[in-house]
């Protein structure tokens, strides 16, 4: 895969983990990648660990446990020197065998799944952390090629309806219920596919965050094959 991230105004490049956490978001610019190629094999991990539910938390030591041929131990390596990092750094990195998430079918209008174009929020100054070893990689779009769902009048409309509450209180029921997290793509708006092996931090929606925060979705699986994904 040839680095063609740099051409987003929205992703800032650099070339170590200490310039991934030390640098700040400005401007457009709400997504930081560490463009790695990764070598090791990660497909052989993926499938020796056992899946116990749609998302299986991976720790270390059934990492270390792991029977693997030179390549699957230079990927093993590699993630457990990931996750040090994160962990050093005071993140709380999840390394997790994923099938798929829970989907959210509850309206016909909207969701509120990972699926969905969203953002993250925090009441604290944090920022999201992300890399997929295996399987298919997440989607960031563009602020300027997103509307917010709860401003689409149709939408807002049923919303409205499913409030059936006091004016004032319309607002605090979006957020409580994270409607107001979630976007949806303009015409012929294109996604910017984070790849595999790069470590991503992605700006947070906090309140003392200086952009806006990065736009992001869960991609639709790939049949039979499962995701291994770092995030905190």
């Amino acid at each position: 895969m040839s680095n063609t991230f740099s051409d987003y105004s929205q992703i800032g490049m650099i070339s170590t983990f200490s310039e991934l956490v030390q640098t700040d978001f400005k401007g457009e610019k709400n997504a930081l990648c560490w463009y790695r190629n990764l070598e090791g094999d990660f497909k052989e991990i993926v499938g020796q660990l056992q899946l116990k539910e749609n998302i299986t938390e991976v720790y270390p030591k059934d990492l270390v446990a792991l029977q693997l041929s030179e390549k699957g131990n230079i990927a093993r390596e590699i993630i457990l020197n990931d996750l040090q990092l994160l962990t050093d750094f005071g993140a709380s990195p999840s390394l997790n065998l994923l099938k798929c998430y829970e989907r959210d079918d509850e309206f016909d209008f909207i969701s509120t799944d990972v699926y969905s174009y969203h953002v993250d929020r925090s009441p604290i100054a944090t920022d999201t952390f992300l890399c997929t070893y295996h399987g298919a990689a997440s989607d960031i779009i563009s602020n300027d090629h997103v509307e917010q769902k709860i401003l689409i009048p149709e939408i807002r409309k049923k919303l409205n309806e499913l409030h059936n509450g006091p004016v004032e209180e319309f607002e605090n029921f979006l957020k409580e219920n994270y409607f107001d997290l979630h976007y949806q793509a303009k015409p012929h708006s294109i996604p910017i596919n984070l790849g595999l092996g790069h470590l991503w931090r992605l700006a947070v929606d906090h309140p003392n965050q200086q952009v806006l925060p990065c736009i992001h979705r869960a991609p639709i699986e790939m049949e039979g094959e499962y995701r291994l994904l770092l995030i905190c």
